[in-house]
């Protein structure tokens, strides 16, 4: 096995629709889910549709980045 950095790495997804809504105020919150990805295998950014509970229905989320 190889030692060093895994190629699964935790990411978070994002509602694109909230994050629009969120500028204006209108959203109550924004959607996020938390996932596991492949660093080799999908080296851009990940974007998948996932129920929204503030959309009430499915929308595109997309990785974002959170500083620790």
């Amino acid at each position: 096995m190889a030692k060093g950095k895994d190629l699964r790495v935790r990411i978070f997804l994002e509602c694109t629709n909230c994050v629009r809504r969120s500028i204006n105020k209108r959203s109550m919150g924004i959607s996020r889910y938390i996932t596991q990805k492949n660093r080799s295998n999908t080296l851009n950014l990940l974007e998948l549709r996932k129920f929204c509970r503030y959309c009430n229905k499915h929308m595109t989320h997309r990785e974002i980045n959170i500083k620790k």
